[in-house]
């Protein structure tokens, strides 16, 4: 403590230099895990797999690796917070090509951003007016950040259960219009994390026509829009408000990164886009919080937004993993494969009566194998945790160790029925 905050103390004995917002924060789902681990001895017949974090783990291609290496120069010179013209310009080509848009202004439309995760909770720093009793809604269960993003940005989060009946989208029509009042920003997750989703044309027509009613911004986060199972690619939100005839993506901004359609999470590389009277807010505000991209990485992100070829072969990674192991795991648990992502979403106690936290326990214990339970990803809200009875599997390692740790998980949910 210095001397001007020890003053402060001694004048009013309840000063505190910690921000008090940062009490209503949760430990993170990982740490929970790690606390659910502590005391027990995993079985030493088997080796570890840990299908518990979503990072991805296929191997970087070359020749992103090489435009790093070949750009180390750019160390030398300060960044700036919007980015080169030529990363701006390479994002809005691929938008273009991916969604096909209209030609955006990679001036105004289009923002470098550090990895999606550290701009989905800026983003909330920048739009939520703390004064104004403000909600933000997150989908439940959620990626934690958007709750932390809430909170401290002086809102409350207001949690919108996703309903397996609709393919776990959230169920929007429950929230009640007094909460709709308050809302000044909404995240939407598609393809989601955990259980996959895809929204519809329909659901997007709802969000949107929502959003018009109560003028909430909308921060579709995207990030694993280019791991899909089906012929046609994820319908992203950009897309969805120009086939709806929304000309320049009034109170929308779309978010996505290279972190897993690349495989380059430690680039911390991603954008982004649409409104731009949000984006010219956020530049504002980024520029003061020093979120500018290394020149390095802009010069292989360039790269890596350029070529499609190494997505496609991703992607065949993860349809050959999740063909062979989602029929291993039908037999024993309730789960299907998703629209998108790379997460399994299982219901665990199809076989037994066991919580998704003593499964995961025991799998670990007695298996050797990580999974995250459920409701460490959801929030008792409306009288129910939505991630209660389920668990998240990444099938993030290479196809054998995926089909390893699938076998082992249907031995253990077998001991469960012979118990």
């Amino acid at each position: 403590m210095d001397n001007a905050q020890r003053v402060l103390s001694d004048v009013n004995p309840s000063f505190s230099a910690v921000n008090p917002l940062l009490n209503q924060l949760q430990p993170y789902p990982f740490e929970k895990l790690k606390q659910l681990f502590v005391g027990v001895t995993p079985n030493p017949a088997y080796r570890a797999i840990s299908l518990g974090i979503g990072e991805p783990k296929h191997p970087t291609p070359a020749f992103i690796q090489k435009a790093l290496a070949d750009n180390l120069d750019g160390l030398a010179t300060y960044p700036t917070t919007a980015g080169t013209d030529a990363l701006r310009q390479t994002i809005a080509g691929w938008l273009e090509r991916r969604y096909n848009l209209p030609k955006l202004d990679p001036v105004t439309q289009v923002l470098p951003v550090n990895g999606s995760r550290e701009a989905l909770f800026a983003l909330a720093q920048t739009v939520v007016d703390p004064h104004a009793n403000a909600l933000v809604i997150c989908p439940n269960p959620l990626y934690q950040i958007y709750e932390g993003a809430a909170y401290l940005a002086g809102a409350e989060p207001y949690f919108v259960n996703c309903d397996p009946q609709r393919n776990f989208a959230p169920d929007f029509a429950a929230v009640p219009e007094d909460a709709w009042q308050r809302v000044q920003l909404l995240y939407v997750c598609s393809p989601g994390n955990p259980a996959g989703a895809v929204l519809t044309l329909e659901d997007w027509r709802e969000l949107f026509e929502l959003s018009d009613r109560y003028g909430f911004i909308i921060a579709a986060d995207e990030c694993y829009s280019e791991i899909y199972f089906k012929d046609e690619a994820p319908l992203g939100g950009l897309e969805a408000a120009h086939k709806l005839g929304r000309t320049g993506y009034p109170r929308l901004i779309g978010f996505s990164s290279l972190s897993k359609r690349s495989n380059v999470p430690g680039m911390r590389s991603g954008f982004v886009a649409g409104d731009a009277d949000v984006i010219k807010k956020f530049l504002l505000y980024r520029t003061y919080h020093g979120s500018a991209m290394s020149p390095s990485v802009q010069s292989a992100s360039i790269a890596a937004w350029n070529d499609e070829q190494h997505v496609v072969e991703n992607r065949q990674k993860y349809i050959a993993k999740f063909n062979q192991v989602t029929p291993m795991l039908e037999q024993v648990l309730d789960v299907a494969l998703p629209d998108a992502g790379f997460y399994l979403w299982a219901r665990v106690n199809k076989l037994a009566d066991i919580s998704d936290v003593e499964f995961a326990k025991r799998l670990y214990a007695e298996y050797n194998v990580t999974v995250l339970p459920g409701s460490y990803l959801g929030r008792e809200a409306h009288g129910v945790n939505p991630g209660e009875n389920r668990v998240r599997m990444a099938l993030v390692a290479e196809v054998d160790e995926c089909l390893e740790a699938a076998q082992r998980i249907v031995a253990f949910c077998k001991t469960l029925t012979a118990g």
